[in-house]
């Protein structure tokens, strides 16, 4: 009897919440225009972003397994080790990992974390952390050209700085409240077997096989998991990143005509409520500066769009290159790609812990560049 109650007061809240967030989009947008809206957003998302980060996991999952097969993993851990430990209390190897988020995208981590030799070096709680590590650093490689490009160079190395120390704050915030949480389960190897087992197992799959063979088959074999992984990804990709843009956008030039990323400003309205706080932890002049962060948290490939209208406007100082730059590079998307990217590890209860985790992070990457380009400019 409880059980049923309880059912029928969750679904009349539920019901309730959904009716409210469709009257604030529909009554602003129109009904029809909201609907239109909402399905070419998911479908430009699709061919545009979707297919885009297949590519990418295709790729990045065909090099990892190259790396794997011809012992770059287990060198990169040897020489790494030292500098990991102590900032990320990942294994060395996890290196690899921002790299390759680095000069592509959040989900190039998961290729990784799927490769069994990849991931033999790490307990449960350091792999699952790796959605953090490799997040803050996703699409960076994009967004420092991209910063180049706006005539503040050191500005954009202070941003790459803030960005850096948000993935410490990220990664490390995320290990600590999955140890919380599960303890004893968090701290079992991920991959039960010792480097020579793995390095045998990698022999006696090759053993027959000319040099020739051994990298056709790591890049087929690395190439066929990374289309599964973009796969995995397609429903948090479309469903979170098309709620985030249609709270975050507002009409096109001609109004709401139902194109894709439209819809109701509600986070840079909530924003301007306390524009006071922004002010002083990142130095914003103006409050238009507010939609960057906002926008990164779906898609810091369309927050990037917004820099042209910027530096028209006059908002684009050292200050916001160096903000934006932090901000931008640690949060790149995490709300769309953290969900997916769990879900494809088996962990979806971690989901709110490693969002939680990011969210700070990016919050004290953006105040670190900000205080960190004032000391820059005072020297």
């Amino acid at each position: 009897m409880k059980a049923s109650k309880r059912s029928t007061v969750e679904a009349i809240i539920f019901l309730a919440v959904l009716i409210a967030v469709f009257w604030a989009l529909g009554s602003r947008m129109g009904g029809g225009n909201m609907l239109k809206t909402m399905m070419n957003t998911a479908h430009d998302l699709l061919l545009n972003t979707v297919f885009y980060l297949m590519g990418i996991t295709v790729l990045t999952g065909a090099l990892s397994k190259l790396m794997a097969e011809f012992g770059v993993v287990t060198l990169l851990e040897k020489f790494l080790r030292p500098l990991m430990k102590p900032l990320f209390h990942l294994p060395g190897v996890a290196a690899l990992g921002a790299v390759m988020t680095f000069l592509s995208d959040n989900p190039a981590i998961i290729a990784l974390s799927k490769d069994r030799s990849f991931a033999s070096y790490f307990k449960k709680y350091q792999l699952i952390s790796l959605t953090n590590f490799g997040t803050a650093f996703g699409m960076g490689f994009v967004v420092l050209i991209t910063m180049f490009g706006y005539g503040s160079v050191g500005a954009a190395f202070v941003g790459l700085f803030g960005a850096f120390c948000g993935s410490i704050i990220s990664t490390r915030l995320m290990q600590r409240s999955c140890l919380k949480a599960w303890p004893t389960e968090m701290e079992e190897m991920v991959v039960n077997a010792s480097q020579e087992e793995l390095a045998e197992e990698r022999v006696e799959s090759g053993s027959h096989n000319s040099i020739f063979m051994r990298f056709l088959n790591a890049i087929l074999d690395g190439g066929k998991n990374g289309v599964e992984l973009g796969m995995q990804i397609i429903p948090g990709v479309l469903i979170i990143t098309t709620a985030v843009i249609m709270i975050t956008f507002g009409p096109g030039a001609e109004g709401y005509t139902g194109a894709s990323s439209q819809g109701v400003p509600i986070l840079p309205w909530l924003a301007d409520k306390i524009h006071w706080v922004f002010e002083w932890l990142f130095g914003f002049k103006a409050m238009e500066l507010i939609a960057f962060p906002m926008t990164a948290l779906g898609a810091v490939g369309a927050a990037l769009g917004l820099l042209p209208t910027f530096e028209a406007a006059g908002f684009l100082d050292g200050n916001a290159i160096a903000v934006c730059t932090a901000i931008g590079m640690c949060w790149s998307g995490y709300l769309s790609t953290h969900t997916a990217m769990l879900d494809s590890l088996g962990w979806r209860k971690a989901i709110p812990k490693a969002l939680g985790a990011h969210t700070i992070a990016g919050l004290c990457a953006g105040i670190i560049a900000h205080f960190s380009y004032l000391l820059v400019s005072l020297l």
